[in-house]
């Protein structure tokens, strides 16, 4: 994984998507800036300790954020609920506000704590 990865991606974005995709990035690693950059699935992702935290994508009506669990946007319903997503994605228009994106990487965080005390 790497983070040149990364910036091809979003360097091939047409605007507003390669805006949005950047300032995501930021957010993103603002909240976690341990996290390691790189592909998964053919999209931009987060990674802690080997384990997908979340991702990024560019659309061709905007851009999407993947928690890479299917719960986790369920979980977080109520903060969601002015946002167009599917069960796996949250779809945007313009950067997620950082708290809201912290909620999200947090609720996924703690999943695969969770999981790894489980092996």
């Amino acid at each position: 994984m790497s983070k040149r990865e990364i910036d091809s991606y979003i360097a091939q974005q047409n605007e507003p998507n390669k805006s949005n995709l950047k300032a995501m990035r930021e957010i993103i690693l603002e909240v976690e800036p341990t996290l390691k950059q790189g592909i998964s699935y053919g999209r931009p992702a987060f990674k802690l300790d080997g384990d997908v935290v979340c991702g990024l994508a560019g659309r061709k009506n905007g851009c999407s954020f993947y928690p890479f669990s299917g719960s986790v946007l369920a979980a977080l319903k109520n903060d969601l609920v002015k946002y167009k997503q599917t069960k796996s994605a949250l779809h945007f228009n313009s950067p997620l506000p950082k708290t809201l994106v912290r909620k999200l990487m947090t609720q996924r965080m703690v999943q695969i704590m969770v999981k790894k005390k489980r092996r």
